[in-house]
Protein backbone atom coordinates (compact mmCIF):
# COMPACT_ATOMS: atom_id res chain seq x y z
CA UNK A 1 0.00 0.00 0.00
CA UNK A 2 1.07 3.06 -0.40
CA UNK A 3 1.11 5.91 1.96
CA UNK A 4 -0.24 9.27 0.09
CA UNK A 5 1.82 11.83 0.96
CA UNK A 6 2.26 15.58 -0.33
CA UNK A 7 5.51 16.44 0.74
CA UNK A 8 8.57 14.68 1.21
CA UNK A 9 11.84 16.01 2.93
CA UNK A 10 15.00 13.64 2.31
CA UNK A 11 17.48 14.21 5.17
CA UNK A 12 21.46 13.24 5.74
CA UNK A 13 25.08 14.73 7.48
CA UNK A 14 25.90 17.63 5.12
CA UNK A 15 23.50 17.33 1.95
CA UNK A 16 25.87 17.30 -0.53
CA UNK A 17 25.55 13.66 -2.18
CA UNK A 18 22.67 11.14 -0.67
CA UNK A 19 20.02 13.60 0.25
CA UNK A 20 19.69 15.53 -3.17
CA UNK A 21 20.06 12.30 -4.63
CA UNK A 22 17.22 11.31 -3.04
CA UNK A 23 15.31 14.63 -4.04
CA UNK A 24 16.18 14.26 -7.79
CA UNK A 25 14.89 10.90 -8.25
CA UNK A 26 11.68 11.47 -6.49
CA UNK A 27 11.21 14.97 -8.26
CA UNK A 28 11.66 13.23 -11.43
CA UNK A 29 9.04 10.40 -11.11
CA UNK A 30 6.29 12.39 -8.59
CA UNK A 31 7.50 15.77 -8.60
CA UNK A 32 4.13 17.14 -9.92
CA UNK A 33 2.22 15.22 -7.29
CA UNK A 34 4.77 15.79 -4.25
CA UNK A 35 6.73 18.34 -3.11
CA UNK A 36 10.31 17.05 -2.60
CA UNK A 37 13.12 19.24 -0.37
CA UNK A 38 16.31 17.67 1.13
CA UNK A 39 18.17 19.16 4.00
CA UNK A 40 21.34 17.80 6.19
CA UNK A 41 22.34 18.20 9.93
CA UNK A 42 24.81 20.51 8.48
CA UNK A 43 25.58 22.63 5.00
CA UNK A 44 28.49 20.30 3.27
CA UNK A 45 30.12 21.97 -0.01
CA UNK A 46 29.28 21.03 -3.40
CA UNK A 47 30.26 17.43 -4.64
CA UNK A 48 31.25 17.10 -8.01
CA UNK A 49 30.85 13.24 -8.25
CA UNK A 50 27.04 14.19 -6.99
CA UNK A 51 26.44 16.14 -10.32
CA UNK A 52 28.03 13.74 -12.47
CA UNK A 53 26.61 10.21 -11.53
CA UNK A 54 22.96 12.17 -11.37
CA UNK A 55 23.51 13.58 -15.26
CA UNK A 56 24.20 10.15 -16.51
CA UNK A 57 20.14 9.32 -16.02
CA UNK A 58 19.24 12.92 -17.30
CA UNK A 59 18.89 14.61 -13.91
CA UNK A 60 20.51 17.69 -13.50
CA UNK A 61 21.83 18.22 -9.82
CA UNK A 62 24.51 21.58 -11.03
CA UNK A 63 22.18 23.70 -9.41
CA UNK A 64 21.71 22.10 -5.99
CA UNK A 65 22.68 24.20 -2.99
CA UNK A 66 23.76 22.47 0.36
CA UNK A 67 20.79 23.90 3.20
CA UNK A 68 20.89 22.65 6.98
CA UNK A 69 17.76 21.82 8.78
CA UNK A 70 18.49 25.45 10.31
CA UNK A 71 17.99 27.26 7.52
CA UNK A 72 15.11 25.28 5.82
CA UNK A 73 12.22 27.64 5.88
CA UNK A 74 8.98 25.06 6.46
CA UNK A 75 8.88 22.10 8.54
CA UNK A 76 5.98 21.25 7.82
CA UNK A 77 6.43 18.14 6.06
CA UNK A 78 4.15 14.83 6.11
CA UNK A 79 7.21 12.42 6.02
CA UNK A 80 10.81 13.03 6.69
CA UNK A 81 13.39 10.27 5.20
CA UNK A 82 16.62 10.23 6.72
CA UNK A 83 19.98 8.35 5.52
CA UNK A 84 21.96 8.41 7.90
CA UNK A 85 21.94 8.09 11.83
CA UNK A 86 22.73 11.80 12.66
CA UNK A 87 19.71 13.08 10.54
CA UNK A 88 17.48 10.28 12.37
CA UNK A 89 18.09 11.92 15.76
CA UNK A 90 17.59 15.56 14.17
CA UNK A 91 14.22 14.22 12.49
CA UNK A 92 12.78 12.67 15.53
CA UNK A 93 13.72 15.83 17.70
CA UNK A 94 10.96 17.53 14.51
CA UNK A 95 8.15 14.85 15.72
CA UNK A 96 7.97 16.31 19.25
CA UNK A 97 6.43 19.40 18.29
CA UNK A 98 4.74 18.64 15.07
CA UNK A 99 3.16 15.86 13.26
CA UNK A 100 5.97 14.28 10.62
CA UNK A 101 6.08 10.74 10.02
CA UNK A 102 9.73 9.60 9.82
CA UNK A 103 11.53 6.70 7.84
CA UNK A 104 15.16 5.45 8.30
CA UNK A 105 16.93 4.27 5.61
CA UNK A 106 20.61 3.52 5.95
CA UNK A 107 22.45 4.52 3.36
CA UNK A 108 26.13 4.25 2.68
CA UNK A 109 28.64 7.08 2.68
CA UNK A 110 30.02 7.49 -0.86
CA UNK A 111 32.38 9.88 -0.20
CA UNK A 112 34.61 7.52 1.77
CA UNK A 113 35.93 5.41 -1.05
CA UNK A 114 39.28 6.44 -2.08
CA UNK A 115 40.69 4.78 -5.29
CA UNK A 116 40.39 5.63 -9.16
CA UNK A 117 38.25 7.96 -10.42
CA UNK A 118 35.92 5.23 -11.44
CA UNK A 119 36.14 3.30 -8.58
CA UNK A 120 34.74 6.72 -6.64
CA UNK A 121 32.04 6.71 -9.62
CA UNK A 122 31.10 3.52 -9.30
CA UNK A 123 30.94 3.31 -5.13
CA UNK A 124 28.14 7.20 -6.22
CA UNK A 125 26.17 5.16 -8.71
CA UNK A 126 25.50 2.36 -6.25
CA UNK A 127 24.28 4.93 -3.77
CA UNK A 128 22.16 6.73 -6.70
CA UNK A 129 20.81 3.44 -7.45
CA UNK A 130 19.61 2.05 -4.38
CA UNK A 131 18.46 5.02 -3.54
CA UNK A 132 16.02 5.03 -7.00
CA UNK A 133 14.69 1.44 -6.11
CA UNK A 134 13.82 2.04 -2.57
CA UNK A 135 11.81 5.35 -3.84
CA UNK A 136 10.18 3.55 -6.78
CA UNK A 137 9.33 0.67 -4.14
CA UNK A 138 7.83 3.46 -1.86
CA UNK A 139 6.47 5.65 -4.00
CA UNK A 140 5.67 3.32 -7.17
CA UNK A 141 5.07 5.03 -10.47
CA UNK A 142 1.79 2.65 -11.45
CA UNK A 143 0.12 3.90 -7.89
CA UNK A 144 0.72 7.39 -8.95
CA UNK A 145 -0.81 7.37 -12.04
CA UNK A 146 -4.24 5.79 -10.59
CA UNK A 147 -4.35 9.32 -8.25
Amino acid sequence: MVARVASVLFACNSNAVRSPMAEAVLKHYHGHRIYVDSVGVRAGEPDPFLATVMAELGLDTSRHRSKSFEELGDHSFDLVITLTPEAQHRAVELTRTMAIEVEYWPTFDPTIIEGSRETVLAAYREVRDGLMRRILERFPVEAAASV
